[in-house]
């Protein structure tokens, strides 16, 4: 189903997105699809930290792109308001014959039989180890984890809570936004984004070893997972 953004430039666009965002880690679907590209180019860069939803999902978009993890279709959306992409002026077809001439007279100049020198097999080892070791991290899955962590009671403090939660450090483990959620009787949930690398970080061990177990159990009574999407 097609969804719509408005003026994403304007603070009640923004608004809007990061209520749509409140319960979604995704603009459509349950991965990362050509919607949330749309939307992320239509933002003129990161948002200001006190739309925390969108703040969560940009950069959760941004570090996807920079790994070129983004491969769903997407269900459509559109954002309205935003400048439309300036035209590619054509160069006159003199021009192009110019530039082409210019060329073939570059490549006169290289010598496509000359001997490698150490310099040139050395770097192109060092692009080979490279290329090995970037496809071995893509071999291992990544998820993205939305947390609900509740306190004893309206006494927690709940930023020593969260200072506890991140004090949490393990390979594989990087921890996101956060923000204060009202429960009732006075009382707030902790509700904090991570991701997690699949073959390093079990979520469950992670809540009953660690989140749920000393020092970390003076301020967290239990702590739940709310959304889990494969990256």
């Amino acid at each position: 189903m097609a969804v719509a953004f408005y003026d994403l430039g304007s603070a009640a666009g923004l608004k809007k997105l990061d209520e749509s965002l409140l319960t979604r880690s995704y603009i459509t679907g349950y991965q990362a699809s050509k919607d949330d590209i749309t939307v992320y180019v239509a933002l003129s860069g990161p948002p200001s930290s006190c739309y925390v939803n969108i703040s969560r999902w940009y950069n959760h978009i941004d570090a996807l792109l920079r790994i070129s993890g983004v491969s769903g279709e997407g269900c459509g959306v559109t954002v309205e308001g935003c400048a439309p992409a300036e035209a590619v002026a054509t160069p006159p077809a003199e021009d192009s014959k110019a530039a082409a001439a210019e060329e073939d007279d570059d490549d006169d100049d290289v010598d496509l039989f000359g001997e490698e020198t150490e310099e040139e097999k050395k770097a192109a080892e060092e692009r080979a180890a490279a290329l090995k070791a970037s496809s071995k991290k893509k071999e291992s899955g990544k998820s993205s984890v939305l947390l609900d962590v509740k306190p004893w009671d309206d006494e927690t403090d709940m930023k020593k809570l969260e200072e506890a939660v991140r004090n949490i450090k393990m390979e594989g483990l990087l921890w996101g936004a956060s923000k204060l959620v009202p429960v009732g009787y006075g009382i707030k949930k902790l509700q904090i984004m991570l991701t997690i690398v699949d073959d390093l970080v079990s979520v469950d061990d992670l809540i009953e070893e660690h989140l749920t177990t000393e020092p970390t159990n003076e301020y967290v009574q239990s702590c739940d997972i709310v959304a889990f999407n494969k990256i």
